[in-house]
């Protein structure tokens, strides 16, 4: 929706439709569409951001990514990030990421395959497919995403 923002689109298994515009203001319409006629709307509310993420929260306590493994009352969060093959980072050590010194998370396993390395140290080797379990700051763990995801 050029000017406006993202729309997104979901039918749910009750063949319900539903609608969330993302605003560029970092507010939400959120919109349900009639059983008996989807193209006419039966209810939309606008949500601020705050709004946005305690809805988020509620519906999903564990937060809003498939990837998290806790978070706790201290800000801090757990999480799985997945190094592509097509990585810059595919076959080089985990210590040239810099990832503790730019983002302030650790990195407390990496999952390969069927195994699991706990506490890999700087001169550990990445590999495409590697999970990395992170922890950190909601902040921090994006910003490690981010550097991870730099092909």
């Amino acid at each position: 929706m050029p000017g406006i923002g993202v729309r997104y689109d979901l039918t749910t298994r009750e063949h319900r439709h539903l609608s969330v515009v993302a605003h560029r203001d970092g507010s939400r319409t959120l919109s349900a569409y009639r059983r008996d006629d989807p193209d006419a709307c039966a209810l939309s509310v606008h949500l601020t951001g705050q709004e946005a993420e305690a809805l988020v929260d509620a519906l999903t306590p564990t937060h809003h990514s498939p990837t998290l493994l806790s978070t706790t009352e201290l800000g801090l969060v757990a999480e799985r990030i997945e190094l592509s093959g097509t990585s810059h980072w595919n076959g080089r050590l985990l210590g040239d990421t810099r990832m503790r010194t730019e983002t302030g998370v650790s990195i407390v396993a990496v999952l390969r395959r069927a195994e699991a390395i706990p506490s890999p140290g700087p001169g550990f080797r990445l590999a495409g497919g590697d999970t990395l379990i992170v922890i950190g700051t909601r902040e921090g763990v994006d910003a490690a995403a981010a550097i991870l995801g730099r092909e």
